[in-house]
């Protein structure tokens, strides 16, 4: 059954037509073959996007195989929460810097609103609103949940005495978000979170969902079930997997995916046939659609 699905990108649009959607933009004509497991290849690959690891397709991850992966990643190869949080929150801002350069923004001011959440998918939010920060960004932070632990509370003090605003509260109105920054970052939720969303985030994410400027997702759009995605929740324009996709990734309707998180080791990446992609150079993140 094909699913239409048309991204527009700059320049001419092309399309290609695949077993899981129509897909366009100018600067790759590539189509990604999903089967049912939660697997990807990709066809017809252009320079700039890179087959799996001989060939083979890369693996989309359940919420227990990705909680199974960072559980091994802490125990078995002592990697620590802030350590691996630093990783992926360079990995966002480069992956962002990357889709929407400075240069690139119609407004004065590079501004982009980053949404935090109260776990650690809010501590990614917060080392990318520092690394943009370096990047020539100017962000501002939201951060109605902060929990009481030194890791949290430092990361918290390094974004202050980089002079990263912080908004006592979250805009209500989506055309004063629309009016004042020209990118969302959604750290709110990532692939740990069950159960429903209370406030003030279900208030947050509604307002997220009426916004025109482009989101991009840390990990998980927030609210998505982490395996099925959600038609009705946030569509972001960017979604930066971590680790490994998640398999929501594959009801994915933006412009840019790209993985990030160039940390897993060689064994652990065999042992759970992740197949990951060659990453370009020294990058530590890449262009995966």
């Amino acid at each position: 059954m094909f699913k239409l699905r048309v991204l527009l990108g700059l320049g001419a649009i092309v399309t290609t037509h695949c077993s899981r959607g129509l897909w366009a933009h100018s600067s790759r004509s590539v189509c990604p073959l999903v089967g049912e497991t939660g697997w990807l290849m990709w066809a017809r690959p252009q320079s700039n996007i890179h087959r799996m690891e001989g060939g083979k397709p890369m693996k989309f991850l359940s919420q227990e195989e990705a909680q199974k992966i960072d559980e091994e990643l802490f125990t078995e190869y002592r990697f620590s929460v802030d350590q691996l949080m630093e990783l992926a929150g360079l990995s966002c801002a480069t992956a962002i810097a990357k889709a929407y350069p400075v240069a690139s923004f119609t407004r004065k001011s590079p501004a982009i609103l980053v949404v935090c959440g109260p776990g650690n998918n809010g501590g990614d939010g917060l080392v990318c609103a520092r690394h943009l920060k370096l990047f020539g960004f100017e962000p501002t932070i939201v951060y109605p949940k902060r929990p009481s632990k030194p890791l949290f509370e430092n990361l918290t003090t390094q974004c202050e005495k980089m002079d990263i605003r912080f908004l006592s509260e979250f805009p209500a109105e989506p055309e004063v978000i629309d009016e004042a920054y020209n990118l969302v970052v959604d750290a709110i939720f990532g692939f740990s979170f069950k159960g429903a969303i209370r406030e003030p985030f279900n208030s947050i994410i509604g307002t997220l969902k009426k916004v025109t400027i482009p989101i991009a997702s840390v990990d998980i759009p927030s609210g998505w079930d982490v395996e099925v995605g959600s038609p009705d929740g946030i569509q972001p324009d960017m979604l930066i997997s971590l680790t490994a996709p998640k398999k929501s990734a594959l009801q994915f309707q933006g412009r840019y995916h790209f993985l990030g998180g160039r940390f897993v080791p060689t064994a652990l990446e065999s042992k759970y046939k992740l197949n990951l992609p060659e990453y370009p150079g020294t990058d530590c993140v890449i262009q995966i659609m």
